[in-house]
């Protein structure tokens, strides 16, 4: 183990004295103490910065937070454990807070944390380097912000509907959701963040919307023509396309044109702050609703998706967010979100998708509260039309199960 320099903010003499024994068994001698956070504060002026820092939370005078706080925004220290008496769910949050601050939480742990678990985290935080991982920032196109209007709508053959598919729990596709690229000739596949800002700038998002739709019904139509049944396809829509007199009349025209019966098209509606739906939109819904269409409250419990809309939404499906889902089997809380959502959902006679299964471990986790649908990076992410084919072919021919990803390496796609 390299030698490490670290911080242990602990007001308790025997727990720190405890703390500094454990680091020193494991190899760790380069060792600043202080019982608060004015002491750590002079310490670190002194000494300067450390690789780690040990924080209580419940301190004399300014607590672990301010501490918290004051590492980040001076960059004084690296990475960071939290070690404290307060209840486990308020340990979690403060992590959560120091990582939205730049730290690399390697722990957040009750009193008394064993030494074999801190040896664990010392040494998986050696293994894999001192700095907190690399997010990759969306990339910003110059080509496409100096597009004109006109020039981004002439662009929209471009605009390529790729699928995820929607799993059931023996293993069924019960159908796909449409998830935009822009296959561009020069910059390659852009995903939504990468181009959604042009297309909002130049006021597109109903037609790239439409045309999506447009595309995902002819893909839905296809299917009906080999197999003889219209396969289930979900869209996108931003809730100003609804705020359009003829919005749904569009959408009767397109299912009639492409052969697709209405209950084959789930409309998932993605609400914004600066777009709440008003009573013309609710009727849009109600039209749609009579018509056929299933409609699917997209991230529920995210952003302004609550209760209330879907008390007074005509909605046929609930969507739980990858947010909820992802690490589930380790995270109580979590699991406790999800059955909620399945048991107010089986209550009001709602189906229910949930996103983001990207392991065993998930997968375990989801069919011990219920079965819902699924889609995740376990089963597929999305795929053009044409390796969509292949996949469902090639699973439709082995039979596979839900035990692992079903497509070759090599076609994996971006997801949204």
């Amino acid at each position: 183990m390299r030698s490490l320099k670290v911080l242990i903010l602990e007001d308790h003499p025997f727990q720190l004295m405890a703390l500094h024994q454990m680091l020193n068994a494991i190899g760790i001698f380069d060792v600043l103490t202080a019982e608060s956070v004015e002491d750590a504060t002079q310490a670190l002026a002194r000494r300067g910065p450390v690789d780690i820092a040990i924080c209580d939370l419940q301190l004399e005078g300014a607590d672990g937070l301010a501490m918290i706080r004051h590492l980040a925004d001076n960059k004084l220290a690296t990475a960071l454990i939290i070690h404290s008496s307060a209840e486990q769910c308020v340990i979690d949050s403060v992590g959560d807070l120091a990582r939205q601050l730049g730290l690399n939480v390697l722990g957040c742990f009750q009193k008394m944390a064993s030494n074999v678990v801190l040896h664990q985290v010392l040494l998986r935080y050696v293994e894999h380097g001192s700095e907190p991982p690399k997010v990759t920032p969306v990339a910003q196109f110059p080509e496409l912000q100096a597009l004109s209007e006109t020039e981004l709508a002439r662009s929209q053959d471009q605009w390529i509907a790729h699928y995820q598919p929607k799993v059931s729990f023996d293993g069924q596709v019960v159908g796909v959701e449409a998830l935009v690229r822009w296959h561009h000739p020069v910059l390659g596949v852009l995903s939504p963040a990468q181009f959604f800002p042009a297309i909002e700038r130049a006021d597109l998002l109903d037609t790239l919307s439409l045309h999506v739709l447009e595309q995902a019904l002819a893909l839905s139509a296809r299917h009906r023509s080999r197999t003889g049944q219209a396969l289930p396809v979900a869209v996108n829509i931003a809730p100003q396309l609804l705020a359009r007199e003829d919005f749904g009349a569009l959408v009767a025209v397109a299912l009639e044109c492409h052969g697709v019966p209405a209950s084959a098209l789930t409309l998932e509606i993605v609400e914004t702050h600066s777009c709440a739906l008003d009573y013309q939109q609710l009727e849009e819904l109600l039209h749609l609703r009579i018509l056929g269409c299933q409609l699917s409250i997209d991230d529920f419990g995210t952003g302004v998706s609550n209760l209330q809309r879907l008390l007074e939404l005509p909605f046929s499906e609930l969507k739980l967010p990858s947010e909820f889902v992802r690490g589930m089997a380790q995270d109580g809380k979590k699991a406790a979100v999800v059955a909620g959502a399945l048991m107010m959902a089986r209550r009001m006679e709602l189906s229910v998708v949930v996103e983001g299964v990207e392991t065993v471990d998930d997968l375990l986790a989801i069919k011990a509260l219920g079965r819902p649908v699924m889609q995740g990076y376990f089963f597929a992410r999305p795929m053009p039309e044409a390796e969509l084919e292949q996949w469902m072919n090639d699973r439709n021919r082995t039979g596979t199960p839900l035990s692992g990803p079903a497509q070759p390496a090599g076609q994996l796609k971006p997801c949204a």
